[in-house]
């Protein structure tokens, strides 16, 4: 549950205070939220565990830095630090799962619709899940983040074109992956 504008501005500074009780009052309402974002990116469970403590650490010495900009500023700010945390991890541990593959690939990216909407969330985010890291990660940084291939080249240090080539891989592993499971689970007659 995201809280109101009021309710979060009086958080912020209860946090900058430096009250315990404000910790885990952003705990109790954003923990799920943060976990969801970073699952997008990472895994493994325990790597995620570890991203999302990474991620509160930073929250929680960098709160007296943060300046509330009015409703919905706490939840982008924890967001992107959220993000920054899961790519920061990905750079070190996996660099090698950002492949360069500019050859071969249209940097045009056909922008179909996908037929989601029968598919659980949870079946989603298996599929997004079994995607490779940097498909999944481009998947992640276009699609949620709204980053530009310019973006997200400098991000994660590889080529534009090789922004645009995973994100079209990612988009037809998944539209097959999708493909399949309505093939599954549609009614035979």
């Amino acid at each position: 549950m995201i809280i109101s504008g009021n309710v979060e501005q009086r958080l912020v500074k209860r946090m900058q205070d430096g009250e315990k009780s404000a910790a885990r009052e952003f705990y109790s309402h954003y923990a799920d939220y943060l976990a969801g974002i970073c699952s997008r990116y990472i895994d493994d469970e325990d790597d995620l565990k570890d991203v999302f403590q990474d991620a509160l650490i930073h929250i929680f010495t960098h709160i007296g830095d943060f300046q509330y900009r009015g409703a919905g500023s706490l939840q982008a700010w924890v967001s992107k630090v959220m993000v920054n945390q899961s790519l920061k991890y990905l750079r070190t541990k996996q660099r090698h799962e950002f492949v360069q593959l500019d050859e071969g690939i249209s940097e045009e990216v056909e922008d179909e619709e996908l037929p989601i909407n029968d598919i659980p969330p949870n079946v989603i985010q298996q599929m997004l899940n079994r995607l490779p890291v940097g498909y999944r990660t481009v998947l992640n940084l276009y699609v949620f983040e709204g980053k530009s291939h310019r973006e997200i080249a400098q991000m994660l240090g590889i080529k534009e074109n090789s922004s645009a080539s995973q994100l079209h891989r990612a988009k037809h592993q998944l539209a097959k992956m999708i493909k399949d499971y309505n093939d599954y689970n549609s009614p035979r007659l």
